[in-house]
């Protein structure tokens, strides 16, 4: 091996918000795919790693892992649960489950958590396209439902 070669090292993805701070979760690059407005899309960079920030009170909602790219909740076709808090947000993407929505169901005696987990279980559900925290929504639907009890 040469040791005057260039390092073929990887740079580290850095899981920490530029904007808070916060630790976020690597989302899959189909999520942004999906979800990204056309603008938006067109600044990806397929090959970089992007996160998802989870802080509430941060306006960032993804950002790359490795540069200084971010994206704000105004950059997606959709509302994002964790920093929108009207009630017609969905909590499930996939079958349109609002707070609202949830919370009459709650209010009805009814069993949304039971509901959402048989379709997530018949493989019916496509978080990672849906969902712009890229991954399953029923820790965020089963933590909702906990607070309105």
């Amino acid at each position: 091996m040469d040791c005057c070669a260039p390092s073929s090292k990887v740079e580290p993805v850095k899981t920490n918000c530029p904007s808070c701070g916060e630790k976020g979760r690597s989302v899959p690059l189909i999520t942004l795919k999906s979800l990204l407005t056309a603008y938006s899309l067109e600044t990806i960079e397929p090959d970089h790693t992007y996160v998802f920030c989870p802080n509430s009170s941060c306006n960032t909602v993804y950002f790359s892992g490795t540069h200084a790219q971010t994206f704000e909740e105004d950059a997606l076709k959709v509302p994002v649960f964790q920093k929108n808090f009207s009630m017609n947000v969905p909590v499930c993407y996939c079958f349109d489950w609002t707070r609202e929505r949830l919370a009459q169901a709650i209010s009805d005696n009814q069993r949304p958590v039971d509901h959402i987990k048989s379709h997530v279980q018949s493989n019916r559900c496509g978080c990672e396209v849906n969902n712009p925290q890229g991954a399953c929504c029923l820790g965020n639907v089963t933590a909702f439902v906990g607070s309105l009890k």
